[in-house]
């Protein structure tokens, strides 16, 4: 008997070992209601209930990790022993800074994105993760206003659209500097690891009083980590079931106590040519890609700057019939558009051992290509260097920078629109006045001047407004005027296919563009502790000497020439993103934009432009588990798209189109996460409800197509609708539905 209440009373204090974890989470003095606090590496946890307490039922006796996790707040993580008593343990949480990032785009100097007079939306590589892509590029796809555009079916080559603008009105930047633009776009923005992504900044709407030609309808800057901030070691891979692979891996390390370097490597590979529209072209193209970036950071006295970063690019891409090959690059018996890429890129950041803070940034890039668009060769070299001077002065009331730059442009081609090479330095100035008028007020002034030789001198003025009347509220006013000097490059896939000759009717002159922005910021607490943050512009953009392909006047043709008119982009735009208790956090955003232009009093729409997008990503982290749940997707409205005539079946304008995705991310094991899912969940390709996509895709060199005197197509009995080869006629991705799967392990 003695024996059996022994084991009894063994067995009641086994069971009774178990404690209760409890505690109160509060911010700024308040209880925070649905807040995920749990025990690191175990399932235990509870969610802070509307006064922020919480309770933690049967926790073993044991040291544990304890966390207080909620989307919008900075992590908190504490340390604890579970003996024989209950314990409390409170938690005290902070507001994420996710909401006031450090910019630099918007004005040339680091400042607090709250702070700037210029709107900058801010894009860290957490919000590309969501959607894991193999480049820049395609990821751009979730911004709201942002949209990459696809120019050729079968090379699957594009740019990037702002607001409804063609490619040639955004500059792309990395680090700042100019160096992506015009014959490089869509390679510019491949090869970049993810990991090595501090953020994306974009501005919308002319930045032209700053950084000069290009930044007509807005920029993107990519700025790259420092090798202090970068992780130790980092890999990140992933697969899909349409035979892509993608990989990226580096590591940073110390060279001496003097300078730290990091190392990344993007390699990309897709050889699994697929026909799933059946018109004998590949669906995508194939690729083989690699690129090597290393940055380089100096530790100077008086802690200045200097930072210096390369990269080489190399690409071999192909699109075309099915049973295309090598032998037949050039040729005229199988269609195939072959092209090799090999750029380099040279990016670097001193500041000057002077009392004065005077930064010199300087960058260079060398491109070249080597193509056949069939049996037309093209061969393409562009070089562009930059060099800026900047003094950053500040005094009382008032925040000063100069700056002095000098653009060097050089282009040639083997194409008959290009008679000898196009080489031109452009030097410029620079005025920018930040003027704090009072504690709620701030007025940036600024003016730029640039000389150019062939067209003379042009200036540049903005004008910058922000008042903040609450801690909450922001409202920003920027107004100004942005120029592009143009350089037509004819990698114009339209022309070189053999469809459409391109037709430069005058000496080009410099496009000038007059902008107006209204921008409100709004920040909501509720008393539950959700988060809602609003930021919502409107804009008016109006062109001069715009330069619009002209697609309609012969379908035979591409027409270059100034407008004989005006063209004016117009519209608004929404934010929405939502923090909500039990880890999920949502943005959503749309735009509704008028882009359209007036020549001899005919007003007509821009082609490929949409009359509204939208995007969207949706996340839940269930946080016992460490899975989250990412739902991202964007849609599509209307656009007019580039027929060959009248009795071109294909349909004129686009249908409203969505792609949609999801994805789960397991972060369980330490320094690694699994992640995968589905990519096109609604299996949307563009050539659903046409009756084919690629013009006379059964005669790709137009061997039995019949012309008359003037080089128009005729209607016969095999070529009913007078049509010559096309693969221009795109507006989306061919790619369907895929599955995906990844691995990423970081050291930090």
């Amino acid at each position: 008997m003695k024996y059996i209440l022994f084991v009894i009373i063994n067995m009641f204090c086994m069971f009774t070992t178990a404690q209760t974890v409890v505690g109160k989470v509060t911010s700024n003095g308040k209880g925070l209601a649905y807040v995920n606090v749990y025990l690191e590496g175990t399932t235990k946890g509870a969610i802070s209930k509307d006064d922020g307490t919480y309770k933690i039922n049967n926790v073993k006796t044991g040291t544990y990790t304890i966390i207080a996790s909620f989307t919008g707040f900075q992590t908190q993580k504490k340390t604890i022993t579970v003996a024989s008593n209950d314990i409390t343990v409170n938690f005290n949480l902070t507001e994420s800074e996710i909401l006031d990032q450090v910019v630099v785009t918007g004005t040339l100097k680091a400042v607090s994105r709250l702070e700037s007079p210029v709107p900058v939306e801010v894009y860290s590589p957490t919000f590309f993760k969501k959607n894991p892509t193999s480049n820049i590029f395609e990821a751009l796809q979730n911004v709201n206003g942002v949209r990459p555009q696809l120019n050729c079916n079968v090379c699957n080559t594009g740019d990037i659209h702002i607001n409804g603008l063609e490619g040639p009105y955004t500059l792309v930047m990395i680090d700042g500097m100019p160096i992506v633009s015009g014959l490089s776009t869509v390679y510019g923005l491949s090869g970049i690891p993810n990991s090595l992504i501090e953020q994306v900044e974009v501005v919308k709407g002319p930045a032209s009083s700053l950084y000069g030609s290009e930044a007509v309808g807005g920029l993107i800057n990519i700025i790259t980590k420092l090798p202090e901030n970068a992780p130790l070691v980092f890999v990140d891979g992933f697969t899909n079931s349409w035979g892509e692979t993608n990989a990226d891996l580096g590591f940073k390390t110390n060279i001496s106590n003097t300078a730290n370097v990091i190392l990344g490597i993007n390699y990309f590979n897709y050889s699994n040519p697929l026909d799933k529209n059946n018109d004998n072209f590949t669906d995508v193209t194939l690729q083989d890609r690699i690129s090597v970036f290393q940055k380089w950071n100096f530790q100077r006295k008086n802690n200045r700057l200097f930072s210096l970063a390369g990269r080489y690019f190399y690409e071999d891409r192909w699109g075309g019939e099915m049973q295309w090959n090598k032998n037949f690059r050039g040729g005229t018996d199988v269609y195939g558009e072959s092209i090799y890429t090999s750029r380099y890129e040279l990016v670097g950041n001193y500041q000057l051992p002077v009392e004065e803070k005077v930064n010199f940034q300087f960058s260079y890039s060398n491109h070249h290509q080597d193509a056949f668009y069939g049996d037309m060769k093209y061969e393409g070299k562009q070089r562009i260097g930059f060099g800026q001077l900047i003094w950053d002065k500040p005094l009382k009331h008032h925040d000063l920078l100069f700056g002095l730059a000098a653009r060097y442009n050089f282009y040639d081609d083997n194409t008959t629109a290009t008679i000898q090479a196009d080489e031109v330095v452009i030097p410029s100035a620079f005025i920018q006045d930040e003027i704090t008028l009072t504690q709620k007020q701030k007025l940036l002034l600024g003016m730029r001047y640039d000389y150019d030789n062939r067209h003379g001198s042009i200036f540049t003025p903005r004008l910058a407004y922000r008042f903040k009347p609450t801690e909450n509220d922001i409202l920003r006013l920027n107004a100004g005027t942005g120029f592009r000097v143009v350089n037509l490059f004819t990698e114009d896939h339209a022309a070189l296919t053999g469809a459409r000759d391109v037709i430069i009717t005058e000496a080009l002159e410099p496009e000038q563009s007059y902008n107006i922005n209204l921008n409100y910021l709004k920040k909501i607490y509720t008393k539950n502790g959700f988060l809602f943050t609003l930021d919502a512009s409107a804009w008016y953009t109006y062109f001069t000497n715009a330069i619009i392909p002209d697609y309609d006047t012969n379908p035979n043709q591409i027409i270059y020439d100034n407008l004989d008119g005006n063209s004016v982009s117009k519209g608004i735009s929404i934010n929405l993103d939502a923090v909500f208790g039990s880890g999920i956090n949502a943005s959503i955003g749309a735009t509704f934009q008028d882009v359209s232009q007036t020549e001899s009093g005919i007003k007509t729409r821009q082609i490929l432009t949409e009359r509204f997008t939208a995007v969207w990503a949706l996340s839940y982290k269930h946080y016992p588990t460490n899975i989250t749940v990412d739902y991202t997707g964007n849609i599509y409205g209307p656009m007019r798209l580039p027929l060959l005539g009248d009795l071109d079946p294909r349909n004129e304008y686009a249908p409203t189109w969505s792609i949609q995705n999801i994805q789960f991310t397991y972060n369980g094991i330490t320094n690694f996460e699994l992640y995968g899912g589905v990519k096109n969940l609604l299996n949307w390709t563009p050539n659903k409800g046409n009756p084919f996509i690629i013009a006379r895709a059964n005669d790709p060199f137009d061997k039995n197509v019949s012309f008359d005197a003037n080089g128009n197509a005729l209607a016969t009995q095999n070529n009913p609708y007078a049509l010559t080869f096309d693969p221009t006629y795109v507006y989306g991705p061919n790619q369907g539905i895929r599955a995906f799967f990844g691995l990423r392990y970081t050291l930090k």
